[in-house]
C-alpha cells in the first residue's frame, strides 16, 4: 500500500488539529524558515503591539514597521538571490552552476574544486545584503512617516506620555535630519557592497586574494576556526551571509537572519535615540530579548521542550534518544508500521507532533509577544512618571 495515497476514513479530526497540522506543514516546507518566522513575527510583534497601542501614531508606525520588516526579511532575500544569480552566474560552467545554491561551508569541505565558485556566490550574497541595510533604514523611514502624517518626532507625545503634546519644531527638524542622513549612509554602504560584488564576480575566478575574501564572507567559521569544528559550524550557521539551499533554490539562512537582527538593531537604537530618552530605554529593554528570540530562541525552546517530554516519557512514539522528531510527511509510514487502526494511530501521532511543535510556538507568542509588549509599555510609563515627580 502506498502511504501517500492514505487518507482518513473518518475525516472529522477537529478544526483545531487540522489548523495545527497545517502550521506544522508550513514550518517544515521548503521555505519553512521564511514562512513560519513570518507567522511568528506577526503574532509576537504586530498583534501585541496593536493591542497595547498608546495612540493612533503608535499603532500606525508599529503596523508599518512590523509588516514591512517581516515581508522584507523573510521573503525578499530569495528574490534578490535569484536576481543577482542571473547577473553574476550567467558565465559560469553548467557543472558549477548546479552548486550555486549549495552553502559555501559544505562546498569547502569537498576540497579546492569549488574555490573559483566562491567569488560568484559572495557577489550574490552581497547583492542580497540590501535586506539588512533596508531593515536598518525602516526605523528612520518610520520616523519620517510619523513626522509627515502626525507632525510628531517626540516619543513622549507619540506614546501618549505627555498629555500636552506640544510640537517642538526644532526637535522635529533634528529627527528629520538624522533620519535622512542615516538613510543616505545605508545607501552608500550598499553601493560599496555592489562594487565589491562586481569585482569579485568579474575578477575572482583567477585571484586567490579575492577567493579568500569570498570565503571569509560566506564561511567565516571555516576560515577562522579550521581546527575547531564546533566553533566553525556555529559561526558559519549564525554569521555567514550565504544563502540556505531549498532544493536548488536560494532560501533565507540563519546567518542572513542574524545579519538582519544585528544591522536592523543598529537602526532601532539610533532611530529611538533621536526621539528621546524614553524611546531609547524602551528599545533597550525590548530589542535584545526579541532579537535573541528571532535568531535562536524558538529553536532553543523546541529543544528544551523535547528534552522535557522525553524525560517525562511523553511522545516517545516520535521523540528518540537524540531528541530527533520525524517530519509530518513521515507520520503515515510510522502509523503503518505500528499497525492497528490506521486512523486512530495516525491521529495520535499527529497530536504528538503538533504538541511538540506547537507549545514552544505558543509560549513564544505569549511571552515574547504580549508579555514583553505589555511590560515594556508599563516600564516606560513608570520611568516617565517617576522622572516627572
Amino acid at each position: 500500500m502506498k502511504t501517500d495515497k492514505i487518507t482518513f476514513t473518518n475525516s472529522n479530526i477537529g478544526l483545531g488539529l487540522k489548523t495545527a497540522a497545517k502550521i506544522v506543514s508550513i514550518q517544515e516546507g521548503g521555505a519553512g524558515l521564511s514562512n513560519i518566522r513570518f507567522i511568528q513575527d506577526t503574532a509576537t510583534g504586530l498583534i501585541p503591539k496593536a493591542v497595547f497601542a498608546r495612540s493612533l501614531a503608535d499603532l500606525s508606525e508599529n503596523s508599518f514597521l512590523e509588516l514591512s520588516e517581516s515581508v522584507l526579511v523573510y521573503y525578499c532575500p530569495a528574490l534578490l538571490g535569484k536576481i543577482f544569480k542571473n547577473i553574476y552566474a550567467k558565465n559560469i560552467s553548467p557543472d558549477m552552476k548546479n552548486f550555486i545554491t549549495t552553502p559555501a561551508a559544505e562546498l569547502l569541505k569537498k576540497g579546492g574544486k569549488y574555490k573559483p565558485l566562491m567569488p560568484v556566490k559572495a557577489a550574490i550574497a552581497l547583492g542580497a545584503f540590501a535586506i539588512p541595510l533596508i531593515e536598518f533604514t525602516l526605523n528612520y523611514i518610520k520616523n519620517l512617516m510619523t513626522l509627515k502624517v502626525f507632525k510628531q518626532g517626540n516619543f513622549e507625545n507619540i506614546a501618549n506620555l505627555n498629555k500636552d503634546k506640544n510640537i517642538d519644531k526644532n526637535f522635529n527638524s533634528k529627527v528629520e535630519k538624522s533620519a535622512k542622513k542615516n538613510i543616505l549612509s545605508a545607501a552608500g554602504i550598499y553601493a560599496g557592497c555592489l562594487g565589491l560584488g562586481a569585482l569579485l564576480a568579474s575578477k575572482g575566478k583567477n585571484s586567490k586574494t579575492l577567493q579568500n575574501i569570498s570565503e571569509t564572507i560566506l564561511a567565516p567559521g571555516t576560515k577562522f576556526f579550521k581546527n575547531n569544528k564546533k566553533k566553525a559550524d556555529f559561526v558559519n550557521r549564525y554569521f555567514s551571509i550565504d544563502f540556505a539551499d531549498n532544493n536548488g533554490k536560494f532560501a533565507l539562512s540563519k546567518g542572513q537572519l542574524t545579519s538582519c537582527v544585528l544591522v536592523g538593531g543598529a537602526g532601532y537604537f539610533g532611530a529611538s535615540k533621536d526621539r528621546g530618552k524614553q524611546n531609547f530605554l524602551e528599545t533597550l529593554f525590548r530589542f535584545p530579548l526579541v532579537g535573541f528570540y528571532i535568531i535562536c530562541g524558538n529553536e532553543l525552546l523546541e529543544k528544551g521542550f523535547r528534552k522535557l517530554l522525553y524525560k517525562k516519557n511523553k511522545c516517545r512514539d516520535l521523540i528518540n534518544e537524540k531528541l530527533e522528531v520525524p517530519q509530518l510527511k513521515d507520520l503515515k509510514k510510522i502509523a503503518l508500521k505500528k499497525g492497528g487502526n490506521f486512523d486512530e494511530v495516525y491521529k495520535k501521532l499527529l497530536k504528538q507532533k503538533c504538541l511538540i511543535a506547537g507549545i514552544p510556538l505558543l509560549f513564544g507568542i505569549g511571552v515574547m509577544g504580549f508579555f514583553i509588549a505589555g511590560t515594556s509599555n508599563l516600564f516606560t510609563k513608570y520611568r516617565y512618571n517617576r522622572e516627572k515627580q
